[in-house]
């Protein structure tokens, strides 16, 4: 079943802030590094360091893939490297947006949850595709804050 495309982009924010990537590859440097002199130097446990650096690479994953969005007539589709999601927009109560882009919520007012149940839609650099999204999900979900 073929779906109408609404709107596409992609987002990389590793590769379209050069600056802030240099900044974290940095850190994430020391922090491996502290994180071996204490889990393997101190404590003899390099499971620990495994572990955490496993952690630590998967929480920030999304950051260092390009992702891929379509708006679609009857869902919002997200696609990493090697998972795609798909969600028709009667899943969600509401949306709001910052400087870097969108989230889904699945509640009709914004909650704290919306992170972990909800759908976030990153902008790309330009942000060519801002104002089409926001009309777009004004029209899909009608609830913006």
């Amino acid at each position: 079943m073929s779906h109408k495309h609404l709107l596409y982009w992609k987002s990389w924010p590793f590769a379209e802030r050069p600056f802030p990537s240099t900044l974290l590859i940095i850190f994430l440097i020391i922090l491996n590094i502290m994180l071996y002199l204490i889990a393997v130097v101190n404590w003899q446990i390099p499971l620990y360091f495994f572990l955490g650096s496993i952690l630590m690479i998967v929480s920030l994953l999304p950051y260092f893939i390009m992702t891929e969005y379509w708006l679609l007539d009857t869902e919002v589709k997200v696609r990493y490297i090697f998972v795609t999601i798909s969600r028709p927009y009667s899943d969600f109560g509401c949306f709001y947006h910052d400087k870097r882009g969108v989230m889904l919520s699945t509640f009709v007012r914004p909650r704290r949850l919306d992170p972990f149940r909800g759908l976030s839609l990153r902008f790309s650099k330009t942000q060519k595709e801002k104002d089409e999204l926001l009309e777009i999900l004004k029209e899909k979900i009608g609830k913006q804050f």
